[in-house]
């Protein structure tokens, strides 16, 4: 077995008296879909974004690619998170004003690609999760499942490490849910791309390798799904 790509250990991370992580733990691998669950405050999205390198833990240590977080400016973590992180979030959180081709594109841009290589590499994206017909439809335009497709591909675009995905069906009917789910383990499975899935439902966790169960700020790798 390879070495995890990203791991933490013995997170602790409290907001004032209460505590959202009590010595949680938690190791991905390049290639692997890992299911954080819990209920609602369990912490699991605490735990999601001290892996990200957006909130810094009051001890432990988040390791990547074998580089502690800690050690890390937050000019460079803010780099990670443009350069090797992708994140698809529940309600997709596209640009309003821009089309869902110019949104997919964004990334590549804001890391400046030049257009017309970001928009080529935008359209494969868009095919490869089934939206590439809405490349000059804004997100109001569209429907929340196709929104959210059109997401992962913008956290895919740039060849991200690790994906990170915040309930991302939330906000989807079972349906779409399940066709999200299936275009994004297929892409990240085919790309190598390790994946973070934070999610409370059952079905959702069905498509990962392996589930970490959240309660109460402590984990508990229960193994491979069912």
């Amino acid at each position: 077995m390879t070495d995890p790509i990203l791991s933490a250990t013995r997170l602790r991370k409290s907001y004032g008296p209460t505590p959202a992580l009590d010595g949680a733990d938690f190791g991905i691998r390049s290639g692997e879909v890992v299911a954080v669950m819990g209920p609602s405050g369990s912490g699991k999205s605490t735990l999601l974004h001290c892996l990200a390198g957006i909130v810094t833990p009051d001890a432990g240590q988040v390791t990547y690619n074998g580089r502690a977080m800690s050690t890390l400016s937050d000019a460079g973590r803010s780099r990670l998170r443009r350069g090797e992180f992708g994140f698809v979030f529940q309600f997709g959180q596209l640009v309003p004003e821009l089309t869902c081709l110019e949104n997919v594109a964004l990334p590549l841009r804001l890391n400046r690609v030049r257009r017309k290589e970001a928009e080529r590499r935008a359209v494969d994206w868009m095919e490869r999760l089934e939206v590439a017909d809405l490349a000059r439809k804004r997100p109001g335009q569209v429907s929340g499942g196709q929104g959210q497709r059109v997401a992962v591909a913008r956290a895919l675009i740039g060849s991200p490490r690790v994906l990170f995905a915040d309930e991302p069906t939330g906000a989807l009917d079972s349906l779409n849910g399940e066709r999200v789910m299936r275009l994004l383990t297929e892409a990240a499975r085919d790309t190598g791309t390790a994946v973070v899935l934070v999610t409370h439902e059952a079905r959702v966790a069905a498509y990962s390798d392996r589930e970490i169960v959240v309660r109460d700020g402590k984990s508990r790798d229960m193994g491979h799904a069912a």
